[in-house]
């Protein structure tokens, strides 16, 4: 998901300075009369500001109520005048004077020296927002908006989905000719152009655009463009990239408080959550010394120096679908509860069998999403030709159970499925079968149903149903591309699915859940998904426990997330471990095992071993060395939908995958090329 800039603190409550501001605007644009509206003004301001200064005297109210509405009248660009302000006189200093005190106006409101100013823009602002579209498009063509304020013009036809008029509106702006004519406050004009550009699907011109902008002569612009920069970095997660492009922002503007925003995004899209409450607190402490410090951004910097990525979620709340805020709400809430005891039951028979070999781990990558090619399929998995081989020893069959959640939970997860529009996914998969309805379809109103049922019912947050529900649904939601909405709401789930889990008493370690057995499903998606996450987050030890868990539950590995496994050891170096996971599954025809196997007995010295480990790996994967052991090699045209282990396919993605591991070894590839002839 692309970021609508750089993330921005929410909005502050509307003032009740600014709720008067609108009712006048409204009432001045009736019919645009001055003293209809000053009459006006006397009635309704003055309980008004009676309510909001109750210390002020009798007379200061009627004062202080035609002041200000006169400073207002003068601001305001009236529709009838092309747009433009139409100031009253001042009265004769002779005559009783418009507030009504009964005084001669030099004697009484013409005797104050510090009157009220109301900025010219902040009243274009409130017009913009508030004309209908044919005066709208007047305003836009009389030349008069402000130039800064043409950003808030443009973001209107952006709320109705034309971003064309969007387009056209700001590119003139921004033309090598009109260098000139704009400024640093025209940074927010600059995002909505590339917001625009975006729905258009204008990628390469607004990369074009942002380039010319960081040679603009106006410093706020040029680091306005690489702080949108930066943000495109991150959402790619091009996290070098997107640091040069901060440092250069920064280098700009000091100290400009969207520098400060971006830093706390790019610091904590990378997990760096310490550092990120660190510098929250260095920025909030440096900005409280400037003379107009914005209350809304020292608010987000004090709650990201507790958490930086609620604090990120919380500043994007107006762009993001409010359904997830409202079931943030419900998250914050429900995971305190006390965590319920499910039981075991014994698991129907028959067994669970050897799962067909999947595709090599290794086109994933330890960080990359899970496997397209699995289902989550009664089958057990016993494809003549295709076994992976069980494991040794083979897991005793009455120590096969099931989960069984506390009774309350039974019926509260059946009114829940009656709900709930989505269906499981297939396998370990984050994603929904493609006959699923979507729970977000917006215009069905699905969202808000179960999303009531939820609030109905905290309890639900007991439920490892549920909770796989949850998340599967969180997985598919375009908002969650972004790091703080999947740590604010999914880290929490997975983190009391994990909890529940751990109060299971599992017999000494000895019970295995099969996944064959329906029940145990959403327990083992859960803890795949949990190590998704902790890998994602850079906590390697815990990634590696939680898979060492998943196959000590489910010794079967329908999934084939011992290869996973397998390539954590090597990359930690962690030689025994992967030969003892080696051994766990003698038979194996995963490349990631069969040559793990290879690398882990070279590594550790046992160079006999390792040549008989690579004459029996060859017999079945052969391959793989000359993949592994050219510099270059082209990707092979898939022929097939889920690549079979002796494929090119295969082999190429295990090179991607684990070729750096082998090459970083002093002379294995050599060794490699010669043993495989």
């Amino acid at each position: 998901m692309v970021t609508s800039g750089p993330a921005q603190p929410p909005p502050a409550e509307e003032s009740p300075f600014e709720e008067i501001l609108l009712l006048c605007l409204q009432r001045i644009l009736t019919d645009e009369q001055p003293l209809p509206f000053l009459r006006w003004a006397q009635k309704q301001l003055v309980p008004r500001l009676q309510r909001e200064e109750p210390d002020l005297e009798e007379i200061e109210a009627p004062r202080l109520a035609f002041l200000l509405a006169r400073a207002i009248w003068d601001a305001t660009p009236l529709p009838g005048n092309g747009f433009r302000a139409r100031p009253l006189n001042d009265p004769h200093p002779a005559l009783s004077c418009p507030c009504g005190s009964g005084l001669a106006y030099g004697q009484c409101c013409g005797a104050i020296q510090n009157l009220p100013v109301i900025p010219l823009e902040l009243m274009w602002e409130l017009l913009l927002a508030e004309i209908p579209e044919p005066l709208f498009r007047q305003a836009l063509a009389s030349g008069e908006v402000p130039i800064p304020l043409l950003g808030l013009a443009a973001e209107r036809w952006l709320m109705v989905d034309r971003p064309g008029l969007a387009i056209a509106l700001l590119e003139p702006l921004f033309s090598p000719e009109a260098a000139t004519q704009v400024d640093e406050r025209g940074d927010h004009a600059l995002n909505v152009l590339c917001d625009a550009y975006d729905r258009r699907d204008h990628g390469k011109k607004k990369r074009q655009f942002l380039d010319r902008m960081r040679q603009h002569p106006c410093r706020g612009l040029r680091a306005a463009a690489w702080r949108r920069l930066c943000t495109i970095h991150i959402d790619e997660g091009a996290f070098i990239e997107a640091q040069l492009a901060y440092t250069q922002a920064q280098r700009e503007a000091p100290d400009n408080p969207g520098t400060a925003l971006l830093e706390i995004a790019l610091l904590a899209t990378q997990h760096e959550e310490d550092l990120a409450r660190d510098r929250a607190l260095f920025w909030r402490h440096k900005l409280r010394r400037g003379e107009e410090a914005d209350i809304a951004i020292l608010d987000f910097l004090a709650q990201a120096g507790t958490d930086p990525q609620d604090a990120l979620m919380t500043s994007q709340a107006d762009i993001l679908d409010p359904c997830l805020m409202d079931l943030r709400d419900w998250v914050q809430a429900s995971i305190r509860r006390p965590l319920p005891i499910y039981s075991l039951v014994p698991a129907p028979t028959p067994l669970p069998r050897p799962a067909p070999a999947p595709m090599a781990a290794g086109a994933r990558g330890p960080a990359a999403p899970p496997r397209s090619g699995t289902g989550e399929s009664t089958d057990t998995g016993n494809n003549p030709g295709s076994a992976a081989g069980l494991p040794s020893p083979v897991p005793l069959p009455q120590w096969s159970q099931c989960l069984e959640p506390p009774r309350a939970l039974v019926a509260l997860e059946r009114d829940w499925h009656r709900i709930y529009p989505g269906t499981k996914p297939l396998g370990p998969q984050l994603v929904l079968p493609p006959a699923s309805p979507h729970p977000w379809e917006p215009d069905e109103g699905l969202a808000e149903d179960w999303l009531d049922f939820l609030n109905d019912h905290p309890e639900a947050a007991d439920s490892l149903d549920i909770l796989d529900d949850l998340v599967t649904a969180l997985y598919v939601h375009p908002d969650t591309a972004l790091s703080w909405v999947r740590h604010t709401l999914v880290t929490p789930l997975l983190a009391r699915a994990q909890a529940i889990l751990g109060q299971v008493p599992l017999a000494g370690g000895q019970a295995t859940l099969p996944w064959d057995a329906a029940a145990n499903r959403p327990a083992l998606r859960l803890l795949f998904r949990h190590y998704l996450s902790q890998v994602e987050s850079g906590a390697e030890a815990a990634a590696i426990a939680s898979l060492e868990t998943l196959l000590r539950l489910n010794p079967w590995d329908h999934h084939g997330l011992r290869a996973d496994l397998m390539n954590h050891y090597l990359r930690e170096g962690d030689d025994a471990a992967a030969l003892a996971l080696a051994r766990r599954y003698p038979e194996d025809r995963l490349v990631d095992l069969v040559y793990g196997e290879v690398l882990a007995l070279y590594r550790g010295g046992a160079a006999q071993q390792a040549r008989q480990a690579l004459h029996r790996a060859q017999g079945q994967l052969p391959l793989i060395p000359r993949y592994l052991t050219q510099k270059r090699v082209a990707r092979p045209p898939t022929r097939e939908r889920t690549p079979t282990p002796t494929s090119a396919e295969t082999a190429w993605c295990y090179r991607e995958s684990m070729r750096d591991v082998w090459s970083a070894v002093p002379g294995l590839l050599d060794w490699l090329k010669r043993q495989a002839g």
